[in-house]
């Protein structure tokens, strides 16, 4: 663990927001790599949901909705809330089910009776803070896509089945954030919530834990740290006939990653209750209205961007060339998967003291950028160029060297097995898209 989140900082991964303050309240920033990495997820998992599959349209919702929202949703009742107690020594506050035994974390002192804390996040609109410009940040996609559920099929002319997917950030008041990403007070959810015939919920469930599961496996996760654990009725959340946690074997234990619930038609039908608004479907087909249920999937990118690391981080006693001193040398290998990769390409010259070279490595790499997030390096010997790109899992290293001067060829070494090969600059790009749509 601690491992990993010094190589988020050293490498440019994950920084702490407002880290020249000290911090602030566990939340962080993404750094160069890492907003590669964290796009790059969000885009397989768009493409996934919304290119490979039938009958799913995008949204991107307002963060700052109306109250009423969330009052028709459960939020700000008991139904969001968490159990806070607070150290009678030290006075500091923990989430309850976060604590393992009856003792403050702390300092061992004693704590006092739990009491509920809503997790909404309050701001006010407007000049004035008074309780009627009261609103909050969302504390979920899926509520902005309930509110457009009419709008889109009116625009779009669908029908059921079909789904309505979104990305964007979401807030919740933590009392005891913790595990570096996993748990924060601001983060990004990718969610998917699809429409069906109350008939149909259970298969439509079945289909998209699989379907899940299956992106995970896609991209390289390695099957034994994935599993699924079904939710006990006594734990369902208010809204939810059926869910289950798509969870990864983390450094501190198994732990939640993506959500697949079954929310019947609590949903709609609240909402339409609440607001006065008729949000029933007409199926033409079965010759009924009805309130739509709800198959949702529900995944965080920070969370995931935290998984991926965790998977593909590598530390290779010996190093990987043959140039490696001490056997004892620890090299570390980020082996994600390239579609994920947040460097594509680094170009190299061979040598940094010849002009030529080094044009023609600066025209390889102008060549490249436009296509692909890519890196220009010269600094050091071209063994430690390659290590220094292996360790933040850059898929392929192109070396310019005497031999490209003569046949405009350069070498081409693949991160996960080494090997290299000569191509002709002009086949370049064709080349790493086949090799970047193969991943």
């Amino acid at each position: 663990m601690n491992k990993i989140i010094s190589f988020s900082k050293r490498r440019g991964f994950v920084f702490l927001s407002s880290e020249i303050y000290g911090g602030f309240g566990s939340c962080y920033d993404f750094g160069p790599l890492g907003v590669e990495l964290k796009n790059n997820i969000k885009k397989s998992w768009w493409q996934e949901m919304t290119r490979l599959k039938d009958n799913i349209v995008g949204l991107d919702s307002a963060i700052l909705m109306s109250p009423k929202i969330w009052q028709a949703s459960g939020h700000l009742t008991s139904g969001f809330s968490d159990e806070l107690v607070e150290c009678k020594k030290c006075h500091k506050r923990f989430r309850l089910d976060l604590i393992e035994k009856d003792k403050c974390p702390e300092c061992s002192g004693n704590l006092t009776e739990p009491k509920k804390f809503n997790l909404m996040m309050k701001t006010y609109v407007g000049p004035v803070e008074n309780e009627a410009a009261v609103t909050y940040l969302r504390a979920e996609t899926c509520q902005g896509i309930y509110m457009n559920f009419k709008n889109v099929v009116d625009s779009m002319r669908l029908k059921i089945p079909f789904g309505i997917a979104q990305t964007g950030k979401a807030f919740r008041n933590e009392i005891t954030p913790k595990d570096f990403i996993y748990r924060t007070r601001e983060f990004e959810q990718m969610e998917m919530q699809w429409f069906c015939h109350p008939n149909e919920a259970d298969k439509y469930f079945d289909y998209w834990k699989k379907e899940r599961i299956n992106w995970y496996l896609k991209l390289g996760i390695r099957k034994e740290n994935l599993r699924t654990s079904e939710v006990l009725k006594k734990d369902l959340a208010h809204y939810a006939k059926r869910a289950v946690d798509i969870e990864y074997k983390f450094p501190f234990g198994w732990r939640e990653i993506e959500g697949v619930h079954n929310r019947g038609d609590w949903d709609l039908s609240n909402h339409s209750k609440h607001s006065g608004q008729d949000l029933t479907y007409r199926d033409e087909e079965r010759d009924e209205k009805y309130f739509p249920n709800i198959i949702e999937t529900s995944a965080g990118a920070d969370r995931l961007l935290f998984a991926f690391l965790c998977d593909s981080y590598l530390e290779i006693k010996g190093g990987r060339t043959k140039t490696t001193k001490s056997i004892k040398e620890l090299e570390t290998v980020l082996k994600i998967n390239k579609v994920l990769a947040p460097i594509k390409a680094a170009v190299f010259p061979l040598v940094r003291n010849n002009s030529e070279l080094v044009e023609k490595s600066k025209e390889v790499y102008r060549l490249l950028r436009p296509r692909f997030v890519s890196y220009y390096d010269e600094t050091g010997s071209i063994g430690k160029r390659y290590r220094r790109q292996d360790e933040i899992g850059t898929a392929f290293s192109l070396t310019i060297d005497f031999e490209t001067l003569k046949d405009n060829t350069v070498t081409i070494r693949d991160r996960d097995t080494m090997d290299q090969k000569r191509i002709k600059i002009e086949d370049l790009v064709s080349l790493l898209e086949e090799k970047l749509k193969e991943s």
